[in-house]
């Protein structure tokens, strides 16, 4: 049997991170670390694997790539859900697809590292520094600052924890957000005018949907205030990327924060890479070493019982 395990992080090894000696000896195992271009160059690769195992959304398989691959009867992907699989014509197709568990901390702590960088402007004055010079502006305190978090599902509690031992003020709005809900975590329920236009920082945690797509948009952007801050840990979909070029471009807000982006890797010339005001990352809100290990020691036992079923 050949089986295929999928690393998503070139400069870190995947055996380190689970016991692969599990695994039977006589699977043939495979890791893969680099990015396919084309969707061709995917299926070629894939093509003579019965089992695929893939970090996150970073590789779709909707139904035109399951139905070129005949061999393939189960997919192993860390985290607990994956919109890239087209769930309903893997099941028609044979294929089996299970998860991973998905711990929420890592995300919810680059969040407030990000916050922290951008209230610090830590990239601006770490580029003075080692381009010779100094200071180079006065940056803000957390403490007393608003946050508003826009959900308030199991990544958006864990901010709003985060946020509260940095004595923020914490304050959220979702579409079916409740004020039971509000009252659970502690924090204020805000309208989302209130949000927009009120918070000093304001930090997306929602699932994509139809009705979240370009949430984010020109009108919610103008209502922030000149000293606020947007910040995208969720889904790149769910703040329309136009609207925040043109947003930081003039000025409109004094920053924003993104890990996440519509296609990934991000292409070395796209614009997000010198929009002025904009500190981006290359998708690294689950990328630890600890939450790596619980990804693939999941899938591992994921494969051990598919093997022995």
């Amino acid at each position: 049997m050949r089986m295929l395990v999928g690393l998503a992080h070139p400069n870190a090894s995947t055996h380190s991170f689970a016991d692969w000696s599990r695994i039977p000896a006589d699977v043939d195992i495979s890791f893969f670390d680099d990015h396919c271009a084309t969707e061709s160059d995917l299926v070629e690769r894939l093509l003579p694997f019965e089992i695929v195992g893939i970090m996150r959304e970073r590789t779709a398989f909707p139904r035109h790539v399951l139905s070129r691959l005949p061999n393939l009867r189960l997919i192993v992907s860390t985290g607990r859900r994956n919109p890239a699989i087209d769930l309903e014509s893997a099941d028609e197709l044979g294929v089996s697809v299970r998860f991973t568990n998905a711990p929420g901390h890592a995300t919810a702590e680059l969040t407030m590292a990000l916050m922290l960088s951008l209230a610090r402007n830590l990239t601006a004055e770490a580029a003075s520094l080692g381009s010779g010079g100094w200071q180079v502006g006065v940056g803000r305190d957390l403490k007393g600052a608003t946050v508003g978090l826009v959900g308030l599902g199991r990544l958006g509690s864990h901010v709003a924890s985060l946020a509260r031992a940095f004595g923020m003020e914490v304050g959220a709005w979702s579409e079916n957000l409740t004020d039971e809900r509000c009252a659970e975590v502690g924090i204020t329920k805000l309208t989302r005018k209130e949000l927009f236009r009120d918070a000093d920082f304001v930090s997306i945690h929602l699932r994509l949907s139809e009705r979240t797509v370009g949430l984010a948009g020109d009108m919610e952007l103008e209502m922030m205030r000149l000293s606020s801050y947007l910040i995208n840990t969720s889904r790149a979909a769910i703040v329309n990327e136009d609207a925040l070029v043109r947003a930081l471009t003039n000025g409109t807000i004094a920053g924003a924060a993104i890990d996440v982006y519509e296609h990934e890797p991000l292409a070395s010339d796209h614009r997000l890479r010198t929009t002025p005001g904009l500190l981006a990352t290359p998708h690294i809100g689950y990328v630890t070493r600890e939450t790596y290990q619980i990804f693939y020691g999941d899938m591992v036992e994921a494969i051990v019982g598919y093997l022995q079923d």
